[in-house]
């Protein structure tokens, strides 16, 4: 999956007071939020630049993905890491890492800088000038995240299920199995395109504050590459969700190597509903 995506500060509607009424107090869970909020609006010609999204995209992604890339340089000599290693016997070559590497950068410079330009063009809203409190900030990343996996979900079925679908614009991210996690964003441009746009709507339809909307795309990125990664560690996000909920690096390795299986890219009752979660008697 992708992650890999467009992470503009996207400006909500701040539900201020008028200048004749009386300010309200801000909330505790406003004030644990205010000095990272104040320190990002401190930046705003950086975070308001058609830059940004680009710069904080990349960045993002590629810091997330090198620890693994040092892990997987040394797997093959560490006995404990390849205990935690999925599929120990398969780890990817420096021209796969550098393929992969370099699709990512070409896509977010010939696809994602000219949409964020477009949208920069339009002028960007100004900042809200307070933070969001901080059950409104978790509860809207948890909605986030329960859209975008049901969207791709049913973006992914369909892409799987429908034999054109999948030659044209799906085939490239299965090209490298097992994954890894420079892999994540091994996608054509239509993927990468759907991906950013399930993001952008989410975003938008829930009227997130844009600390939110960064809170968001950086945990969307992170889950990413963990699925990606081939490692699943102790602490892994799906040893931490309880009742087999997340399905997380395990369930979606079994989505490289079991074709047919395991299409939710994080939670597990879509697949469960629909008959689609891998099991040890599948076929």
């Amino acid at each position: 999956m992708s992650s890999h995506n467009s992470s503009r500060l996207h400006a909500a509607p701040a539900g201020g007071c008028s200048s004749g009424q009386m300010l309200l107090q801000p909330s505790s869970g406003q004030m644990l939020l205010q000095p990272a909020w104040d320190l990002l609006r401190s930046r705003e010609a950086l975070t308001q630049s058609p830059f940004f999204p680009v710069i904080f995209s990349i960045t993002t992604y590629v810091s997330f993905c090198l620890p693994f890339v040092a892990l997987d340089l040394l797997c093959p000599r560490v006995p404990a890491l390849r205990r935690c290693k999925i599929q120990p016997d398969c780890t990817p070559s420096a021209r796969q890492l550098l393929c992969c590497l370099a699709r990512t950068l070409y896509q977010h410079l010939v696809f994602v800088f000219p949409l964020t330009l477009l949208h920069w063009a339009r002028g960007p809203a100004p900042l809200p000038a307070e933070a969001p409190a901080l059950p409104q900030l978790l509860g809207h990343v948890a909605l986030c995240l329960l859209l975008f996996d049901a969207e791709f979900f049913a973006w992914h079925v369909l892409h799987h299920r429908v034999p054109w679908l999948y030659r044209t614009f799906h085939k490239v991210h299965h090209q490298h199995a097992p994954s890894f996690a420079l892999a994540t964003q091994y996608l054509s441009a239509w993927e990468l395109f759907s991906l950013g746009f399930f993001d952008t709507v989410n975003v938008a339809l829930l009227r997130c504050h844009p600390l939110t909307v960064l809170v968001f795309h950086t945990l969307n990125i992170w889950l990413s590459v963990e699925d990606h990664s081939g490692y699943d560690f102790p602490w892994s996000t799906h040893r931490l969700v309880p009742f087999g909920w997340y399905g997380g690096v395990v369930h979606h390795d079994r989505h490289h190597s079991h074709f047919n299986y395991n299409f939710a890219p994080y939670f597990t009752h879509w697949d469960r509903l629909l008959g689609t979660l891998w099991h040890p008697h599948a076929n």
